[in-house]
């Protein structure tokens, strides 16, 4: 095992740093960045580098393109880039291989950037193969893994390329402190420890389940796997949405919290509607005993007060998936309330982290962006990070 650097300690004077940034940002009809998120994100660790004297040679992707669709060249991003960077020369790399971009990767002085094309134009990156990666890693002196929502891919310049840098391999500050935090939830939290799992199907959170049921002291059951739970109990969920055939590994996840002692909180009351829609007639039901012309779309008002109690009285707090149709403002009220209790638990002390594309969503709605310990857009690399898998990235420069 090689020691692992600090980008924090790390010295780039006269170094060129190749960056793996994840830039896979949504674009507008335009051609222009929708959400600058990602981006700004990278920052501090560009500015590390810049500000010791290295050059920074950027690679990324952009959505998943077929045949180098104009409308995925990064080449896009770089108004956004300069205008952020307004000092520093940036340069666009109109392939992310060839001897064109060597040259350019060559004359780099200190204190520039380079950006290279979109990655996935090349079959090489998804395929993980080691010449492509060996071909760009020869552009740089040291390598920075600065995108942990690329972490679970065993792709060419998430993970291969980091082995051409046996010496001079690191995370960057953002993909640093997303492992950091994601350790304090599953190494060794202060308890007591809370879970709150939400989303339409208990198929998609299978593993995560069987792995925190040995780490955490409670879990929140909400959202529409709820409802799998409640007909595994023998209730009468109406035409709420039902994974019959998971009804037994509904049962087995019941009996496996008996057996470790973990607090398992399923909802009590639900709001039905008659129909999928934000203008349904509403009602209140038992979560056991919901008409069969109604639907559950959200939570009932003693489950609100049930979860915010055991939210408050957490320690740790990991919170992945809604709690309802929250994008229906009728049917939002149980997801804002997660959101609430986990920020004002986050105020109390408590070590709070948020992921997954629908939470982050939630929480963008209900304008509680800076409410909580850290808010991780990894997505798909943070629910394999949870459910206990290893991630070719992080082996990579652990390695």
């Amino acid at each position: 095992m090689c020691a692992k650097q600090s980008l924090k300690t790390y010295n780039f004077k006269g170094k060129k740093a190749l960056v793996r940034v994840d830039y896979n940002v949504p674009l507008n009809e335009e051609l222009q960045i929708q959400d600058t998120k990602r981006i700004d994100a990278s920052l501090p660790t560009l500015h590390k580098i810049l500000d010791d004297g290295g050059s920074i040679i950027l690679v990324s992707h952009l959505g998943r393109p077929k045949n180098k669709e104009y409308q995925l060249s990064l080449k896009h991003l770089m108004p956004y880039l300069k205008s952020v960077l307004p000092d520093v020369n940036i340069y666009f790399a109109d392939q992310c291989i060839g001897e064109q971009t060597k040259q350019m990767a060559a004359k780099l002085q200190a204190g520039e950037i380079l950006l290279l094309e979109n990655v996935r134009y090349f079959t090489e990156e998804e395929a993980g193969d080691e010449n492509f990666a060996r071909e760009i890693a020869s552009y740089g002196d040291v390598f920075v893994h600065e995108a942990f929502s690329t972490a679970h891919r065993k792709h060419a310049t998430t993970a291969v390329i980091a082995k051409f840098f046996p010496n001079d391999k690191m995370y960057g500050l953002l993909m640093e402190k997303e492992i950091d935090s994601l350790a304090k939830v599953m190494q060794n939290p202060k308890r007591p420890l809370t879970a709150i799992l939400g989303g339409s199907k208990i198929s998609t959170k299978i593993k995560i389940i069987n792995n925190l049921m040995t780490k955490v002291d409670n879990l929140i059951i909400g959202g529409g796997m709820d409802f799998t739970f409640q007909k595994a109990m023998g209730g009468h969920i109406g035409k709420s949405l039902c994974e019959d055939d998971m009804i037994p590994v509904a049962q087995e996840i019941l009996q496996k919290a008996k057996e470790t002692n973990v607090n398992i909180y399923y909802t009590i009351d639900r709001i039905a509607g008659d129909k999928f829609s934000n203008d349904a007639r509403r009602a209140i039901y038992p979560a056991k005993n919901i008409p069969d012309d109604m639907e559950g779309m959200d939570l009932g008002p003693e489950t609100c007060i049930k979860y915010r109690d055991v939210i408050l009285n957490s320690a740790t707090i990991l919170w992945n998936g809604p709690m309802g149709v929250f994008e229906m403002d009728n049917f939002s009220i149980g997801t804002f309330m997660v959101a609430d209790a986990v920020a004002k638990a986050t105020e109390k002390g408590a070590f709070t982290l948020v992921g997954g594309g629908d939470s982050v969503s939630a929480v963008n709605k209900f304008h509680l962006t800076d409410s909580y310990s850290y808010i991780s857009t990894a997505g798909g690399a943070m629910l394999e990070y949870i459910e206990g898998k290893q991630l070719p990235g992080i082996l990579a420069i652990e390695e």
